[in-house]
């Protein structure tokens, strides 16, 4: 696994697939895959509390509407605009959020944004008249653009806020999804739209001792400003400077929170069980001459030209970034004419190694710990784990008070200090847990939170148990004028931008 002579890397098959074994048998422990479910642990339930918003009580309500859309990030926003310009006027949103925004909603850490251009990935802006301010947007813009859809449209002062749907079930005799939630509302619907989003279940580990813990503990989702200072527009968190942190996790959350932490904490540790591919970000602030020269139907132009690159069409590469050049090819690799299915199949590897060994290249320029550095690099397929994008997380890793800890098997336990790693504990003022969110292809049953029941009492989580059965995976027989937003595993298409 070395450069040749004119500056590609050899690519060694025997070497490679050896050495991504290896690394991946490292990892590979009984049981550390599992983690906890939230909404029945009682120990930890409170993890899943709002930070934001105060809790608000209200009478129940009982009413009928045209349309139910549980869910009020960005699918449901904009099915509830889209359905606003259709003339439609009894729209009601529900959602156990405090507000509009989904995913933007919750996860308001220091540092955190979209790893897709947001030009393409946020909606409506030609709608709003709206250019974001930089080639990729931060984590308050894109909610205060939500909120902005939401006034818009008019979708908030009839949504339910703090409310969570127990049961949706379709009553056959007046032809109405009847839905209950844990406020005591009955809602009575014509239609009933679920988007219930991907990002949305929180995903915590389970390690031995979590609950002897004495130390301030929270998950990314659920920052804890009132803890750490600073706010989601001030990344200084004040209140750190005297506290050493613990950060369990190298994914996306971590990786763009971590900078934030290392410049304000008296020392980080950060817990590392496999890296990220994290390839080159490049923001910018959006140029005058970009909103000078749109034209009407800009943003839609954008969002084809984005798919048919990724999906390996020819065409102009509008987006021209790490997902168009890295993702798009080793998604989709093009091969040349005359080719075998064979020497497809060798070359695309031999593309997908060279992307990574870019990537691990990167790492040797930017972190200046050669013991770090090689702890750092990933061994694997680019499409193991979702690719990252970032240029201070690497070079975070040279401050003097900074210390990654290389654990592939994971943490072993918890104290009520700390945490314990190969044997050694570490003392923590501060433990936050990066772990990220479920993954993408949990069944839809288990995102939507709650007994989807439909024609003649057939449950959707048992209808499915075998498996999704769908129509272009937004209808499914038996859930008369049911819509389910698509998603990964559902037989829909999707690409990188949800």
């Amino acid at each position: 696994m070395t450069s040749s002579g004119n500056g590609s890397p050899h690519f060694d098959p025997e070497a490679v697939h050896g050495k991504y074994a290896r690394e991946r048998a490292r990892r590979m422990v009984e049981g550390r895959s599992n983690i906890r479910d939230l909404t029945g642990d009682g120990l930890f339930t409170t993890y899943l509390d709002d930070p934001y918003t105060p809790f608000t009580e209200r009478e129940p309500l009982s009413d009928e509407v045209d349309v139910a859309i549980i869910g009020a990030g960005v699918a449901g926003l904009v099915m509830g605009a889209r359905l606003r310009e259709a003339g439609v006027q009894r729209i009601r949103l529900i959602d156990r959020a405090g507000g509009v925004g989904g995913t933007w909603y919750w996860n308001r850490y220091p540092g955190v944004m979209c790893d897709v251009q947001s030009y393409i990935y946020m909606p409506m802006l030609e709608e709003l008249n709206y250019v974001p301010t930089t080639k990729y947007a931060s984590g308050d813009e894109i909610l205060r653009h939500l909120q902005r859809i939401a006034d818009k449209y008019d979708l908030v002062d009839d949504a339910l806020f703090h409310t969570r749907v127990e049961k949706s079930e379709w009553d056959e005799s007046i032809s109405r999804w009847v839905i209950h939630t844990d406020r005591g509302d009955t809602i009575k619907a014509k239609y009933l739209i679920m988007a219930v989003g991907i990002l949305n279940l929180l995903k915590l580990p389970v390690i031995p001792g979590m609950e002897l813990y004495q130390g301030k503990s929270f998950h990314t989702g659920r920052w804890d400003y009132e803890y750490t200072g600073g706010s989601p527009t001030d990344p200084h968190l004040s209140n750190l400077a005297d506290k050493v942190v613990g950060i369990v996790g190298t994914g996306a959350s971590a990786v763009q929170c971590i900078l934030p932490l290392a410049e304000s904490a008296k020392h980080l540790y950060v817990f590392q069980r496999t890296p990220s591919a994290i390839g080159v970000r490049g923001n910018a602030p959006t140029g005058e001459d970009f909103a000078r020269h749109l034209h009407p139907g800009w943003q839609r132009e954008r969002l084809d030209n984005f798919t048919a690159v990724m999906s390996g069409l020819p065409d102009e590469d509008l987006t021209d970034d790490g997902w168009t050049h890295h993702f798009g090819p080793v998604a989709n690799f093009p091969g040349e004419p005359g080719m075998s299915r064979e020497e497809i199949m060798q070359a695309a590897e031999e593309f997908d190694f060279a992307v990574m060994e870019e990537h691990r290249s990167r790492i040797d320029e930017d972190v200046s710990n050669p013991e770090y550095a090689e702890i750092m690099k990933p061994y694997y397929r680019y499409l193991c784990k979702r690719p990252l994008f970032h240029d201070e997380y690497f070079p975070a890793s040279n401050r003097d008070n900074v210390t990654l800890i290389d654990c592939p098997t994971g943490v072993e336990r918890v104290t009520e200090k700390g945490l314990v790693v190969n044997g050694k504990e570490y003392e923590l003022d501060c433990l936050i847990y990066a772990t990220g969110f479920e993954a993408e292809v949990t069944p839809f049953p288990r995102r939507a939170g709650h007994p989807i029941v439909g024609r003649g009492g057939v449950i959707l989580e048992e209808k499915w148990k075998d498996g999704a059965m769908t129509l272009h995976g937004m209808m499914t027989y038996g859930f008369p004028i049911m819509f389910i937003m698509p998603a990964p595993g559902q037989q829909s298409v999707v690409t990188v931008n949800y």
